[in-house]
């Protein structure tokens, strides 16, 4: 498990260095392998919150800073309803949408397709990301449906998912620890046997983390921002397709 978790932490910072998603999708499918969900809720969120929190340091220049306030009361907002309901839906139905989302968007006429830079985007974006992220732990083909518009710069699109994506995951792990094993308050006890992983294993995911974001910096470099776009767009819709398959089959079961 140590070893997966290893080579996963580090290949899916890679990846999601260089198109800003994905690799949070791949490695909450290794955690599941391996732990309970509450545990691998907790370890994806502290990995994926070290290597968007250290991608948005890396790109900070290029992040869009004004899209903070509304993507932040809309995250809010959702995480207070969801800790007072504490509503989870069956998974599949929750796949099935995620599955649909990105090809939804695609139909959608170019002047009503998302796009972050858009009044109102920012506060919906943080409900929905949020929402995702505590419902299904991941919420990428979401998230990037609202930055496939054209002429965003490519290092715009990976700085500010990074941003809001390490703020998603670091509220994903409050939420998991402290909020959904039990009623308010928290013993420690509790916490420990919803993290159910040793802390050197967090350090050593958050630190292969870091070098993985590190080292898709060169190789992001060379993309330029209509192969970035291209290739974005495909991997959402094959994103889309992997959902809509675990729903499938999840409703089969």
């Amino acid at each position: 498990m140590i070893a997966a978790t290893a080579v996963a932490a580090l290949a899916t910072s890679f990846l999601s260095g260089i198109f800003g998603m994905i690799g949070g999708l791949v490695l909450m499918g290794v955690l599941l392998l391996f732990l309970p969900v509450p545990a691998a809720m907790t370890l994806h969120a502290i990995t994926q919150m070290t290597a968007n929190g250290w991608r948005a340091i890396v790109w900070n220049r290029h992040i869009l800073w004004r899209i903070l306030p509304g993507y932040l009361l809309g995250s809010a907002s959702v995480f207070a309803l969801l800790a007072w309901a504490q509503f989870s839906p069956p998974k599949a139905w929750v796949y099935l949408c995620l599955g649909i989302m990105p090809f939804a968007a695609r139909l959608l006429p170019r002047a009503h397709a998302p796009d972050i830079r858009r009044k109102g985007a920012p506060m919906l974006v943080g409900a929905l990301v949020m929402a995702l992220h505590v419902l299904a732990g991941i919420s990428g083909a979401v998230l990037d449906m609202f930055f496939l518009g054209r002429h965003l710069d490519r290092r715009l699109v990976v700085a500010t998912k990074a941003m809001t994506q390490s703020l998603g995951h670091g509220i994903k792990f409050v939420y998991f620890t402290f909020v959904a094993v039990a009623p308010l308050p928290v013993e420690p006890a509790t916490i420990s046997r919803a993290l159910e992983v040793p802390v050197w294993v967090y350090a050593m995911a958050a630190g292969l983390a870091i070098c993985g974001t590190t080292l898709a910096k060169p190789v992001l470099h060379r993309f330029s921002n209509e192969a970035f776009q291209l290739w974005s767009r495909r991997l959402v819709l094959g994103i889309g397709g992997i959902y809509l398959v675990q729903g499938g089959v999840a409703l089969a079961q």
